[in-house]
């Protein structure tokens, strides 16, 4: 495991991007998914999901394209790979395999700094931090909100756990709407650093759509994140959800064309 990870930080430190995700990394060290090494490159595969990366030093030689290909040989059903940060050469390296871009994910910035509406709940709505006994409700809202997600989806409670067991978890981070009727939605924010912070998961269930909380609940998770000081908030959207984009534009998020994540499937 630690031959991936020095593999997949200098790769990071050159590329600008981690070639290995939450879940991967989670993965990994969960010992949940199996790795083929080759040389100064890996390939990772979890739940059909590659991760592969080549180290600075070692690329030009042919090694993605021998690791994919070994992926390939092993593994029958369907895989998808994420390109953070859409790199060239991944690019070349899927074409010349015949994998087919599929998904494009952009990440959206604002500077703290920029000067946010006042959070205005409507009569009736709560918002307030998590409490342990909304880890049922928080599961089945992300559930309904997120029912044709890939990934998000799929959160149970045991993910849930797993997720908050990470250094980072702040329950004050986890901003939860709720009226008489229940639990309506959510913010998860995430605390990257200092200087960054994270819109990392809005979810409204969709009984509850059309009252305008998910711009509420992301505004009141950019005011949470703006008072722990941080210089820059980022999120990750589906660059074709088109409602989503028009929220987070109209709270001061840019997305730069450089800053896209592209996934691509494996041809049939």
């Amino acid at each position: 495991m630690d031959h991936v990870l020095q593999i997949a930080d200098a790769a990071a430190a050159t590329d600008g991007a981690d070639p290995l995700d939450e879940a991967a990394r989670m993965a990994l060290a969960d010992g949940l998914a199996e790795v083929l090494v080759e040389g100064d490159g890996f390939a990772l595969v979890h739940d059909g999901d590659l991760a592969l990366a080549v180290g600075p030093g070692a690329r030009g030689r042919g090694t993605g394209s021998a690791l994919l290909a070994r992926v390939e040989g092993a593994y029958d059903g369907a895989l998808v790979a994420w390109s953070h940060g859409n790199h060239p050469a991944a690019a070349r390296l899927a074409a010349s395999h015949g994998w087919e871009r599929v998904r494009d994910l952009w990440v959206m910035r604002r500077p703290a700094s920029t000067r946010l509406p006042p959070l205005a709940p409507p009569d009736g709505v709560t918002i307030r931090s998590y409490r342990d006994d909304d880890a049922a409700d928080v599961v089945r809202v992300n559930a309904a909100a997120f029912a044709h997600h890939p990934e998000q989806g799929a959160m149970d409670l045991d993910n849930l756990a797993r997720r908050m067991a990470e250094p980072w978890f702040d329950p004050a981070g986890l901003l939860v709407a709720e009226d008489a009727s229940g639990v309506l939605g959510f913010h998860w924010t995430k605390q990257h650093d200092a200087d960054h912070g994270e819109v990392y998961v809005v979810g409204v269930d969709p009984a509850a759509q059309g009252r305008g909380l998910g711009r509420l609940l992301t505004l009141a998770g950019l005011h949470h994140l703006a008072g722990l000081g941080v210089g820059e908030v980022l999120l990750y959207v589906e660059s074709d959800n088109g409602p989503a984009v028009a929220v987070y534009s109209g709270l001061g998020f840019t997305h730069a064309d450089t800053d896209t994540h592209v996934q691509y499937a494996r041809g049939r």
